[in-house]
């Protein structure tokens, strides 16, 4: 039988189970140890390492047992965890998460990941380092309305001014990334080619959903939690609804859909049509956020910029 690895990553240690002879081991989170755990598990020769992506611990280690020839795979800790309830364990322990995984592994059978790119790691921290800097800004800016003082009106200025810098140094960086890949770099100009789509938005695209142009435009709605899923059991008829997915993009294409009612005509047409016939506000730009999703598949598929042809 094959042999299939779970590993729980913490900060400063990471636990492994195997299921082929219930085996588990823990390891220091360091050079050598993560060196020892490769090796052991070269000697195993497991069909497939399993881990959850835990706010970027996991990076390393994937990177290291990857470089060794290990077919590795990162997944949702949400996975794992309905996982373990629909098999009952209830209980958690850093040993009993590393047997779960490997039991999610050995029954699921994910596909190994070829590669983890450095570059889209590091595309990636700098968008979300640009949403943080982008909440702050407006926290501080809410505070203006009831700033009475002069000095303290100052002082939110200040800070408000050296959030406005860091952005545009963030941005600035992410373009300059991009710019050194040449693949990269056609795509994002590629989707910024879409009125409603910027710089920010299609550097978010390119890192978390690498997948567009590659399915097809049910599979890519659906991968972002934009497809609508019918509710239905027996004789009762539930209201279709969206969600699941990829939360990260559906929250940071939510802006830009409004901008692009706003400014693109063919998705402003369409938001407009939904309004006269009934739908909601949201449901609208629901629809919207689904209806670029679909066009910039097309666009990245064909390898074509934008055009109204495409909706």
């Amino acid at each position: 039988m094959d042999t299939h690895i779970g590993i729980d990553i913490s900060k400063f240690k990471f636990d492994v189970h195997e299921t082929g002879n219930q085996t588990y081991r823990s390891f220091d989170y360091n050079e050598h140890q993560v060196e020892a755990c490769a090796q052991w598990l070269l000697s195993i020769n497991p069909a497939l390492v399993v881990m959850e992506a835990t706010g970027g611990y996991e990076i390393e280690l994937a990177i290291a047992l990857l470089e060794k020839g290990l077919p590795v795979t990162v997944v949702n800790p949400r996975w794992i965890r309905d996982f373990a309830r629909a098999i009952g364990q209830l209980a958690k322990t850093d040993k009993i998460d590393a047997r779960i995984i490997a039991q999610y592994a050995a029954t699921i059978k994910p596909e190994p990941q070829t590669e983890i790119d450095r570059t889209s790691l590091t595309i990636k921290a700098f968008v979300a380092r640009r949403r943080q800097l982008v909440a702050m800004r407006v926290q501080e800016s809410n505070r203006t309305e009831h700033a009475m003082d002069a000095i303290v009106k100052d002082s939110i200025d200040v800070v408000i001014k050296a959030f406005n810098s860091e952005i545009e140094n963030i941005e600035q960086a992410l373009a300059d990334l991009i710019a050194t890949d040449s693949a990269l770099k056609q795509k994002a100009n590629l989707f910024e080619t879409m009125p409603g789509i910027g710089k920010t938005t299609a550097s978010m695209l390119i890192v978390q959903l690498p997948e567009l142009g590659i399915l097809d435009r049910r599979q890519i709605a659906s991968m972002v939690g934009l497809a609508p899923v019918n509710r239905d059991s027996g004789c009762f008829r539930g209201k279709r609804m969206t969600g699941g997915g990829r939360t990260d993009v559906r929250t940071q294409l939510y802006m830009p859909t409004l901008v692009a009612i706003q400014h693109n005509p063919v998705i402003r047409k369409f938001y407009n049509h939904l309004l006269d016939s009934g739908k909601s506000k949201m449901v609208a730009v629901v629809a919207c956020m689904r209806k670029i999703i679909t066009i910039l598949n097309a666009m990245a598929a064909k390898n074509q910029p934008w055009n109204p042809n495409f909706a």
